[in-house]
C-alpha cells in the first residue's frame, strides 16, 4: 500500500492529507506549530466554504461591503446585494486547526514535528526519507526521527524544505506585514461586515494595504516585494495614518509578517515529490490571494494521486504527478495571467491607481469582479457589458495620464 508524507498542515496540506485518508492511503501528515497563527488577511471566497465544507462557526466575519479607497483618498463602496453572498473573514489559526483535526479524524496520522532534511532515492522504485524531530512531548528541541514514504506532498510554505530538498528553484517573494488591532466597540461597530482596501505609493509601491475585521479585532496591514524592513515600517505607518480616525483607541494585540510567493516555482513536481500551495507559488497577483487556490491545488494534487495509483495499489511516476499540474494549469492558467496583467498595468503609479478606484465605481465592473472572486468562475459576461468595461477601463486610464509610460 503507498505511503504517502504530507509536509505543513495549512489548508494546502491538509487538503491533500483529507483527501489521501478518505481514499485509503496511509497518509503521515507533518506540523512543526499545532497552533500556528500564519500572517494572513484571512478573507475566503464563499465556493471555498461549501466546497470543503467549512462550518459557519470558524467564519468570524461575513463581509457584503468593501470600500476601494484611492490615493486621494477618493472612497468608492462596493456592495454584496445579494444577502447570501459573503467573503469570509477567519483567524488562520481556527480555520487551520479546524481543516487539520478533520483531516486526522478521517485516519491521517498527525505528527507534531519539524521535517529538516529529505533524503532522495537514488532509483524510481525505492522510498523517500524523511528526518524530523518530533515535539510530541513538548519539548521545542524535539526527538530526532525519521519516516520512509513513497510519495511526499511538500505544503510547507513560502520557505518550503521539500522544495530546497528537490531543487525546485526560486520565485520572487512579497512580504506582508500586518497588526492585529483591538478597537473600542464603537469603532469596531463600523467595520461589522465591512473591510477596506487601499492603495497609494504611501501605503504600498506595488501592492494595496488592507483593514479586515475579524472576531474582535481587526487586521492592518500592507503587502510589498520591497523586501526591505525599513520601507515596511514606513508603508506600515501609511495605512495606519490613512486609517488613523477608524483606528483611535485601538489597542495592537499582535504583530506578524510573512514572505508571500509572487510566482510559481520553476520545478512543481520531481520524481515522486509535488509542491501545492504557496510551496509551488499558488498566490495570486493583484488580489494577493492565497487561502482558496492553496486548498485546491492540494485537493487536485491528492486526487491525481489517487486516480494514478488506483486508489494507493502502484506506486505513481513523475508524469503521474504532473498530471495534477497540467490540470491546474488548464483550469487556473488563464485566472493567474490576467491577475498578473492588473497588477502591472494598475499599481504602477498613483495615477494608475486613482483610475482603478474609478474604475471600480462601476456596478457591471463591480459585478463582474466579485463574481470572478466568490465563484472563481469567470463568468463570460454580455458581450455589450464586456465592451462597455473595456471601454471604462481604457477611459480611466487616460483620464488618470495612466496610460504614459
Amino acid at each position: 500500500m503507498l505511503r504517502v508524507a504530507v509536509v505543513g498542515s495549512g489548508p494546502a496540506g491538509s487538503s491533500a492529507a483529507e483527501v489521501l485518508a478518505k481514499a485509503g492511503i496511509e497518509t503521515y501528515l507533518f506540523e512543526r506549530k499545532l497552533d500556528n497563527a500564519k500572517p494572513c488577511g484571512g478573507a475566503i471566497p464563499l465556493c471555498m466554504v461549501s466546497e470543503f465544507d467549512l462550518p459557519p462557526e470558524i467564519i468570524d466575519r461575513r463581509v457584503r461591503k468593501m470600500k476601494m479607497i484611492s490615493p486621494s483618498n477618493i472612497e468608492v463602496d462596493i456592495n454584496l446585494e445579494n444577502k447570501d453572498e459573503y467573503i469570509g473573514m477567519c483567524r488562520r489559526e481556527v480555520l487551520d486547526g479546524f481543516m487539520r483535526d478533520r483531516a486526522a479524524k478521517l485516519g491521517a496520522n498527525l505528527i507534531n514535528g519539524t521535517v529538516y532534511q529529505l533524503d532522495i532515492p537514488s532509483n524510481n522504485t525505492d522510498p523517500y526519507t524523511l528526518h524530523y524531530a518530533d515535539h510530541s512531548n513538548g519539548d521545542a528541541q524535539g526527538v530526532i526521527k525519521t519516516l520512509k514514504a513513497d510519495v511526499v506532498i511538500g505544503a510547507d510554505g513560502a520557505n518550503s524544505r521539500i522544495a530546497k530538498a528537490i531543487d525546485a528553484g526560486d520565485y520572487n517573494y512579497a512580504i506582508a506585514f500586518q497588526e492585529r488591532i483591538r478597537l473600542p466597540e464603537d469603532k469596531m461597530n463600523y467595520y461589522e461586515e465591512l473591510a477596506e482596501m487601499y492603495v497609494g505609493n504611501d501605503v504600498s509601491p506595488d501592492f494595496y494595504a488592507w483593514v479586515f475585521p475579524k472576531y474582535d479585532h481587526v487586521a492592518v496591514g500592507t503587502g510589498t516585494m520591497k523586501v526591505n524592513k525599513a520601507i515596511i515600517k514606513d508603508l506600515q505607518m501609511g495605512i495606519r495614518t490613512r486609517a488613523a480616525r477608524k483606528l483611535e483607541g485601538g489597542q495592537i494585540i499582535k504583530v506578524e509578517a510573512h514572505p508571500i510567493p509572487e510566482h510559481p516555482r520553476p520545478r512543481r513536481v520531481v520524481g515522486r515529490v509535488a509542491l501545492v500551495g504557496d510551496a509551488a507559488g499558488t498566490v495570486t497577483k493583484s488580489s494577493g490571494e492565497g487561502i482558496y487556490f492553496a486548498a485546491k491545488s492540494a485537493r487536485m494534487c491528492a486526487e491525481t494521486i489517487v486516480e494514478t495509483t488506483n486508489g494507493g495499489q502502484r506506486l505513481p511516476t513523475e508524469d503521474d504527478l504532473k498530471l495534477y499540474l497540467k490540470r491546474w494549469d488548464k483550469k487556473y492558467g488563464m485566472t493567474y495571467l490576467v491577475l498578473d496583467i492588473l497588477q502591472r498595468v494598475f499599481y504602477r503609479t498613483d495615477a494608475t491607481r486613482e483610475a482603478f478606484v474609478e474604475m471600480c465605481a462601476d456596478k457591471d465592473v463591480q459585478k463582474m469582479t466579485f463574481d470572478s472572486y466568490l465563484y472563481k468562475t469567470v463568468v463570460p459576461a454580455n458581450p455589450l457589458i464586456q465592451m462597455k468595461i473595456t471601454a471604462k477601463t481604457i477611459g480611466s486610464l487616460l483620464r488618470g495620464n495612466a496610460l504614459a509610460p
